[in-house]
């Protein structure tokens, strides 16, 4: 029998993480299994076991996977927009946006492993972690420029107006998806507004 091309093991591989991801967003990356992914997507459980070889890489990839499809949601659509306020308006809008359209079918999915792994010390955790700290970096950057530019007040602390952006989004998703209340996205979106409108 020939071999599988690596293009075929390629696309078999993106789908495994795909519905890895999708699975994680929902149930958390403790609840996936190999045998789960193997009758969803119609492997078999070897076929899928070989893409990763144990649950924990498994993990990780989902982790890095999810980190990847949210850069291409959030960060790509606003990368062409001039720096500063402009594109942090951009990045916010997107991030939302991601939200709003349910890109993965359990809300964010990093923000659905850091609430599982938030105190479970292990390779894991540190991924999600490793994801967020680089998001908050990005806001931060951005939240600076725009004050270097003049756009945002010089006496703000670029940090803290980072955590706050992220702290609208991330209360917006999970009454989203705790209380079922797509009105908290609308209510993120108008705090983060008056929050960059502000003199």
């Amino acid at each position: 029998m020939p071999r599988r091309s690596q293009a075929e093991a390629a696309r078999t591989r993106d789908a495994i993480l795909g519905r890895a991801a999708a699975l994680g967003s929902l149930e958390g990356l403790e609840a996936l299994s190999i045998g789960r992914l193997a009758d969803d997507l119609g492997l078999s459980k070897s076929g899928v076991y070989g893409h990763f070889g144990s649950k924990e890489n498994l993990q990780l990839a989902a982790v890095d996977a999810a980190a990847v499809r949210f850069a291409q949601e959030v960060w790509e659509p606003a990368a062409s927009k001039p720096r500063g306020l402009a594109r942090l308006r951009a990045i916010m809008d997107a991030w939302l946006s991601y939200l709003e359209r349910c890109v993965f079918p359990g809300g964010c999915f990093l923000s659905a492993a850091s609430l599982e792994f938030d105190d479970r010390p292990g390779p894991v955790r540190d991924a999600v972690a490793r994801a967020l700290r680089r998001w908050l970096r990005v806001l931060e950057e951005e939240v600076a420029i725009a004050q270097a530019q003049g756009e945002l007040d010089d006496d703000l602390d670029p940090g803290q107006f980072a955590f706050q952006l992220n702290a609208y989004v991330m209360a917006g998703n999970w009454a989203n998806q705790l209380f079922g209340d797509p009105a908290a996205l609308s209510a993120s979106r108008a705090a983060v507004e008056r929050l960059l409108s502000e003199p």
